[in-house]
């Protein structure tokens, strides 16, 4: 089997959300709604040198956490299904420039009626439609992000496609990535080809090397038609890890946390790394070497110190083995990821 030469990973963190709960019914975690949950797992991803945080949430957190951070990437999950281009818009300029260029936007599509309901919009759109209704979404976000030239003169937009009709000046300037970086999470064809058509990361859940590989080299061979490369498009892969320091009092700590999940335990969840940081750390390496993946989003089973054993003790070895930076070279999300700039289309 072909092995790729050393590139270094991608690493992310991943938060539920905003609730009153904790998160796996662990006694040991804390609420999901109190700040200083927030500010503890995104600090303890920069110190790791993670590349972007991401939030299963819209973006009043994230405001927040921009200003308790300074290179950390901040990603928020809005649906594109039930949300207008031009206000979300303004809100992901707003967080790219509060941030000094670190800004994501994890965009889905809804089917939820319920949703729909809620945004006074009642029903759903069926599978081709809200991807095709995300596409014109991006589309239309971008153009509104580049009506500012790149000297912050501001110019009018017009937009009449199938779902959206927009015609005005853009109210803030063009934000510093050019484009906040775009993330598209889903496995199924038609996620995949929205992936390769639009997307900068796409996030998925693979079981196994082998499932990772056929995903990876699927949505690669995509990109072309769409003029585009493969380092154009990050793929990093959801993984919760559990560490010990012999094998043995790994398994029985997975074994624990499986027990206090209870039914809440999903089987077909990210792929579980459970072993030493030097058995973990020697498997990550080899994924991505493999060409399973680009990274990770690491899932962390507690709130809010889920992540510090694997940047204390996984991080170190993975920065050993030339796998993972051992600093920031820049200071925006696009940086991080190795993407370039957008060209300005004025």
């Amino acid at each position: 089997m072909t092995v790729r030469p050393r590139r270094r990973m991608h690493l992310a963190a991943y938060f539920p959300g905003v609730d009153n709960t904790t998160v796996r019914a662990d006694p040991r975690s804390r609420s999901r709604i109190e700040f200083s949950s927030f500010e503890h797992l995104a600090r303890t991803a920069e110190r790791g040198l993670f590349d972007f945080f991401f939030l299963a949430e819209s973006l009043t957190v994230l405001s927040a956490l921009a200003g308790v951070t300074e290179r950390l990437g901040l990603a928020a999950t809005v649906d594109a299904t039930f949300n207008e281009p031009y206000e979300l818009a303004r809100r992901l300029a707003t967080l790219d420039h509060l941030s000094g260029g670190r800004a994501a936007w994890n965009v889905v599509a809804s089917s939820d009626a319920s949703t729909g309901e809620n945004f006074r919009r009642g029903g759903f759109l069926n599978r081709a439609d809200r991807y095709v209704r995300a596409a014109e979404f991006v589309a239309v976000a971008r153009k509104l992000w580049d009506s500012w030239t790149p000297e912050g003169v501001s110019r009018p937009v017009a937009h009449r496609g199938q779902h959206f009709d927009i015609a005005g000046e853009f109210t803030v300037p063009r934000p510093p990535q050019g484009h906040p970086v775009v993330i598209q999470a889903g496995d199924s064809d038609e996620g995949r080809e929205f992936a390769a058509a639009t997307a900068d990361v796409v996030l998925t859940r693979q079981s196994s090397l082998e499932s990772g590989r056929a995903f990876y080299a699927d949505v690669k061979r995509r990109l072309a038609k769409y003029g585009r490369t493969p380092d154009d498009l990050k793929i990093m892969s959801g993984v919760s890890v559990v560490l010990g320091d012999t094998a043995a009092d790994a398994r029985e700590k997975a074994a624990e946390i499986r027990r206090q999940q209870n039914s809440s335990y999903d089987p077909d969840g990210p792929l579980s790394f459970v072993g030493t940081p030097e058995a973990v750390a020697g498997e990550l390496d080899d994924l991505v070497r493999r060409e399973a993946c680009d990274g990770f989003v690491l899932v962390p089973h507690l709130t809010p110190t889920g992540l510090d054993g694997f940047v204390d003790r996984v991080v170190p070895l993975l920065q050993e083995r030339g796998a993972f930076r051992t600093e920031y070279r820049g200071a925006t999300l696009r940086s991080h990821l190795g993407l370039s700039e957008p060209v300005w289309k004025g």
